[in-house]
């Protein structure tokens, strides 16, 4: 499957004109809901940029510069690191950190096969709390015999939508196909985002696919459908009656157009297909209203899609897990919370 050189050009505009040509002609997805959907999205961000505001929606390569990648220090406590593509990514504009999107691993101990949870940390879209929101999650589900797995996705401004979603769809798909090497049960892998990790999260719930049975790479030819999804303080709607302060540039680009923004607006994607989800949010977020919570909830809800909601009145942005919070000791129920809904859904073995 050919991977390099799917975007030449890495401005908004160009990239996504490249990237409608490059899924019809069976580059990145050849079938199912994820090409279908990117597709449409694709083509609704190239209707918008033919009417003149390319300008406004371009990275800054219309200058004639490249962002440079944005680096992260990785998490503690891995055992090992995961390359998600070792020919290069999709649109991949270099081979140096940020620009190889990879998992860190956290392999349960004792008998498997075990439940595997991908962590997706939060820093909208420009950078990544992989140790706050990744690295110290997955210590905990390994406390609790759950593999857990940090992805470091590719950020903002040199890397854009699709860009992301393509890299947490392919850990899906690679933790899927190697399940039985890394001793992980094929139908019990999920996501858990936190912020723009949450929004990632959400978004694969909703827009997956079963694989390519013809791929030549095996790890296509699998479903990228996470079985159940955490999200944590993300934004899951666009809707403008929700007030926020940004419009996603870190994954859009500035000034964004409404196409752009209903084609990553989560709410808008549910259906009776998508993930199983639990949700946790505080009414004192001041960065992402939880107002984004109560949305996704009631379209899972009408979608007929189990889900357990849970917001907390007290805590700004960037709880994490909750735990030693000064002045706010009733966060700290969070994961206790998260492992009964795991266990009531045999994806946490209960001590």
């Amino acid at each position: 499957m050919r991977r390099r050189g799917l975007f030449p050009r890495f401005d908004f505009c160009n990239r996504t004109r490249i990237f409608c040509c490059g899924v019809r002609a069976g580059r990145v997805y050849a079938c199912g809901t994820m090409k279908q959907f990117l597709l449409l999205a694709g083509a609704c961000l190239c209707a918008c940029f033919s009417v003149g505001c390319a300008p406004a929606a371009a990275t800054a390569s219309t200058a004639g510069t490249v962002p440079p990648a944005t680096a992260t220090k990785p998490p503690a406590g891995f055992t090992k690191t995961v390359v998600l593509w070792p020919n290069g990514a999709p649109g991949a504009l270099g081979t140096g950190d940020g620009d190889v999107p990879r998992m860190y691993v956290y392999p349960a101990t004792g008998p498997g096969p075990h439940s595997a949870v991908i962590v997706m940390p939060g820093g909208g879209y420009r950078n990544l709390a992989i140790e706050k929101e990744g690295g110290a999650e997955a210590r905990w589900l390994n406390e609790h015999g759950v593999t857990a797995f940090v992805l470091e996705y590719r950020l903002g401004p040199r890397y854009h939508f699709p860009s992301p979603m393509l890299d947490g769809a392919r850990a899906v798909r690679y933790v899927r196909s190697h399940a039985t090497d890394l001793d992980v049960a094929k139908d019990k892998i999920g996501l858990w985002g936190f912020s723009a990790g949450g929004h990632l999260a959400g978004y694969l719930a909703t827009v997956h696919d079963s694989g390519t049975a013809s791929a030549s790479d095996p790890i296509e030819r699998v479903s990228d459908r996470p079985d159940f999804v955490i999200v944590s303080y993300g934004r899951f709607s666009m809707d403008q009656t929700i007030p926020r302060k940004t419009n996603m540039e870190g994954l859009l680009g500035d000034h964004p157009s409404h196409a752009m923004l209903d084609a990553v607006s989560v709410v808008k994607l549910v259906t009776k297909d998508t993930s199983p989800c639990f949700i946790y949010a505080t009414t004192a977020d001041q960065t992402v209203n939880p107002m984004n919570a109560t949305a996704l909830y009631d379209a899972l809800k009408r979608a007929g899609v189990p889900v357990e909601l849970h917001i907390f009145e007290r805590g700004g942005h960037g709880t994490g897990m909750a735990q030693g919070l000064k002045d706010l000791p009733e966060l700290a129920i969070y994961p206790t919370l998260l492992a009964n809904w795991m266990e009531m859904h045999g994806w946490m073995t209960r001590d």
